[in-house]
């Protein structure tokens, strides 16, 4: 999903987005309310906007409706419960349907209007934007996207683990499970761009530490069928790979190895699987040996916090699946709306308000799994990573391993934004 994909297009888009906004600052447009709250974009007395920039048509059309439904859902429990600083919240959604020109439009249409954004799909997007968010829109942007080159600034927030920490977890609980061991190669299948690279960086830095050999096969994000992947890496005789790619390539190199026994365990990313892979042909392999890492509990976890979301979400949506979208929507909007409350204390409803009170939030989120520190932007919220497995009979899909850990070469990690 975060793949640096359409360079030159968004290079050029970058350029227009810089320029394209008169504003210096957010603060000349501020006014104060009735009760001496500071107010500004998106910000009216009695109403509270934010901006969902999603993919519901697209290449992850899946995880998109389950990311925005989770956060309609948050909207609908925030505003019957009173709102948030005697307002109500209403998000406005557009579906950019992966499109680089549809979703740089849908954030210049929606800008103006909003407080900030509650979901961004699409890391090379929000490259796109950034230098603009940063400089003179300043309002929150909350990527669905992990990769390290999001890090460093104050309104672009990453929620979870980069791509290469999440990598060296993972390795290290192959490590720990004795599946892999100093001296032996591991192979590394990933796309090319900010996700798969990331990944490496990760892979690269867990072998150097722990003395393995990577063996890498890059790949594009049109390439569906791994078998010349497995192949190269059966003959290069690794014991164990890594995935940073869709849940389509995990599905078929799943499938390919364990078709033509070459039987390793397979660990990958938190954007390398969706539950509809049970039902394929790949579906029995993927529950023999195939890993998951994320930086929550998986949406059917027995745990109050996942379990809360899922009734809750099942109730609102009976015709739709679980999946662990729900759980990364949610928890993005709930971080918003814990800033929001923050912001409303301080009386300072602007961008600048809400990014300094985004700045002050630690320990939070602990109900699915793991806390969230956000007082550092160029640190991801959280260096944990969950193991999961796939497990058709375990609503959502995934079923936990291990719980949240950092590998001690993760806690050491510096990641490179």
């Amino acid at each position: 999903m975060r793949m640096r994909v359409y360079g030159a297009v968004l290079a050029a888009l970058t350029l227009t987005l810089v320029g394209c906004s008169g504003k210096a600052d957010t603060g000349g447009g501020a006014e104060t309310d009735k009760t001496g709250v500071k107010t500004g974009e998106g910000v009216t007395d009695s109403k509270i906007t934010l901006g969902a920039l999603t993919d519901m048509t697209g290449v992850y059309a899946s995880l998109g409706k389950s990311v925005t439904q989770a956060q309609q859902l948050w909207v609908k429990e925030t505003n019957a419960a009173g709102g948030i600083c005697d307002r109500q919240i209403e998000l406005t959604v557009r579906d950019h349907g992966y499109d680089p020109q549809k979703a740089i439009a849908a954030y210049t249409e929606l800008e103006p209007d909003v407080l900030g954004f509650a979901q961004f799909i699409g890391s090379p997007f929000v490259a796109a934007v950034e230098q603009r968010v940063d400089g003179q829109d300043k309002g929150i942007v909350l990527p669905q996207a992990w990769s390290a080159n999001l890090l460093g600034s104050e309104y672009v927030r990453v929620i979870g683990a980069t791509y290469d920490v999440e990598t060296i977890n993972l390795i290290d609980y192959l490590l720990a499970e004795k599946r892999i061991t100093e001296g032996d190669k591991i192979g590394h299948v990933y796309f090319e761009g900010d996700y798969g690279e990331n990944a490496l960086a990760g892979s690269q830095h867990a072998a150097k530490e722990a003395g393995l050999t990577i063996v890498e096969q890059k790949i594009k994000p049109t390439d569906n069928d791994m078998t010349a992947q497995v192949s190269a890496l059966k003959q290069a005789g690794v014991k164990a790979i890594v995935i940073s790619a869709g849940p389509r390539q995990a599905a078929s190199l799943v499938g390919v190895a364990a078709a033509t026994g070459f039987n390793v365990p397979v660990v990958g990313n938190n954007s390398a699987y969706a539950p509809q892979l049970l039902a394929t042909q790949a579906g029995k392999a993927l529950q023999k040996d195939y890993y998951i890492g994320s930086s929550t509990l998986p949406i059917g976890d027995a745990a109050e916090g996942p379990a809360k979301l899922a009734k809750a979400y099942a109730a609102q949506y009976p015709k739709d699946g679980l999946d662990n979208g729900v759980i990364a929507g949610y928890n993005a909007a709930s971080v918003f709306g814990e800033a929001l409350k923050k912001a409303c204390e301080s009386k300072d409803l602007t961008r600048e308000g809400v990014g300094k009170a985004l700045l002050t939030i630690k320990g939070f989120g602990a109900d699915f799994g793991i806390s969230h520190d956000f007082t550092d932007p160029a640190a991801p919220s959280t260096r944990e990573t969950v193991i999961m497995k796939p497990d058709a009979k375990t609503p959502g899909g995934l079923k936990v391993v291990r719980p949240a850990e950092v590998a001690p070469a993760a806690a050491s990690f510096a990641s490179k934004s």
